[in-house]
């Protein structure tokens, strides 16, 4: 279960102002309305979430790499568990032609304006309860999801995550490393419900008997 950082050099290439993110707005009014994972939070107001969430192409080089580290290839069945939009989806079946792809994000906002290719391949889900069969997808990622989750669900999401993925898993999840890092995370996340530090995680993991590969992002 090693430590595999795909999203490291895109995600510190952003700046964000953290503190003006808990002072310019109602910072509690503001998460209440990202939790309802709607049009608000994928297309509206940054303070709300993403303040737009559109295809520009940034996920080709995260899919090649994902591709490259888990040996992809056609026949291959991937799924995505926090899909969102499914940009990335779409990009790994452009890196690897014949791959097999599904998504499943809680969000119907995000699925039904997902990338037109990829809508027959998504569902409207729970991560807690994933509708797929056992062993079913030679790689299951999910991306800035299980933080968004209460330890009850988080047990539950990554034993699901283990039950139908038959090889490779890798999730990547917001965590912290000092106190300077924890005080951005609170003031820069919305829909956060489990905050914890490296360490935490790798114990949660085995503690609940995850065997994938993990990743983390930082706001430092």
């Amino acid at each position: 279960m090693p430590e595999v950082d795909f999203l490291g050099r895109y995600h510190t290439a952003t700046r964000r102002d953290y503190v003006g993110r808990v002072v310019a707005h109602d910072k509690a009014e503001c998460a209440a309305t990202a939790r309802q994972w709607g049009f608000d939070y994928w297309d509206g107001d940054r303070k709300f979430g993403y303040g737009g969430y559109t295809y520009d192409g940034r996920w080709r080089p995260i899919a090649e790499d994902i591709a490259r580290r888990y040996g992809l290839k056609a026949g291959d069945r991937v799924l995505d568990v926090g899909c969102g939009k499914a940009f990335l989806l779409y990009e790994l079946t452009q890196v690897v032609p014949g791959l097999g792809v599904a998504g499943l994000d809680i969000s119907e906002y995000a699925v039904t304006n997902a990338k037109e290719e990829m809508r027959p391949f998504l569902r409207v889900g729970d991560a807690t309860s994933l509708p797929y069969e056992d062993a079913a997808f030679d790689l299951v990622i999910s991306i800035n999801v299980f933080h968004n989750l209460e330890i009850f669900d988080l047990e539950r999401a990554l034993c699901e995550m283990e039950r139908v993925g038959r090889k490779n898993k890798w999730l990547c999840v917001e965590s912290f490393r000092d106190e300077r890092e924890k005080a951005n995370l609170l003031y820069w996340q919305l829909t956060c419900m489990s905050f914890h530090s490296p360490k935490a995680w790798t114990w949660i993991f085995d503690k609940f008997g995850y065997s994938g590969d993990y990743g983390f992002i930082y706001f430092g």
